[in-house]
């Protein structure tokens, strides 16, 4: 039996999910199915009561969200500290996750500010709180990119899942002052191949 990823190509997370599977050698084992929201009877919302994408189906019917948990899943169906280390460097890597997920964060309720809030209605100083933290983020990253191993760690996938959203939705604006973050995208794109194969045009 298939697992199952309710999940939408160009959502980040779902991203993150994806690239992790192939990296641990189960992508054959998942099919994914994209959701449909504005529909009430979308059997989503009985399989995770947040509505929220990515969430995971597996094999025996139980339904695993957010993003975090659902790697932390396959990690261990690929027999464990596969992209998650056991021992400190655990921890490191939970960290750069967390970073990466924390600018995702930021970003996308930017987004959605712009996409579901009037005009007239949205606040500049909490916009303008949510790219400091994108800013913040990015000056860390900038300062020191993660190491790449093989297969890359989950810390280095949430990195790259994170600055490819800002290329998809706020066209690539944070390349011109992070030289080094773009080279480190340059060469994980290069050595993790789900990473272009996940790529959606803007």
């Amino acid at each position: 039996m298939m697992m199952i990823l309710r999940a939408s190509p160009p959502s980040p997370y779902s991203r993150l999910v994806r690239i992790a599977a192939e990296v641990l050698g189960l992508g054959d084992r998942i099919t994914m199915v994209p959701p449909d929201l504005t529909d009430d009877s979308e059997v989503l919302w009985q399989q995770n009561p947040l509505g929220k994408i990515p969430t995971l189906i597996t094999e025996d019917g139980t339904a695993l969200f957010d993003s975090r948990v659902i790697v932390d899943y396959l990690d261990h169906l690929a027999g464990g500290s596969r992209i998650i280390p056991a021992g400190p460097e655990r921890f490191q890597v939970l960290r750069r996750q967390a970073l990466a997920i924390g600018l995702l964060d930021a970003a996308l309720l930017q987004v959605y500010e712009g996409r579901y809030r009037p005009q007239e209605r949205r606040h500049d100083g909490w916009l303008a709180m949510q790219a400091k933290k994108v800013t913040g983020a990015l000056a860390e990253l900038e300062a020191a990119p993660p190491a790449l191993t093989s297969p890359p760690d989950v810390g280095q996938i949430a990195v790259a899942c994170a600055l490819g959203y800002l290329d998809l939705r706020f066209g690539g604006r944070w390349r011109a002052g992070h030289p080094a973050l773009v080279d480190w995208l340059d060469r994980f794109a290069a050595s993790v191949p789900a990473y272009g194969a996940t790529h959606v045009n803007p």
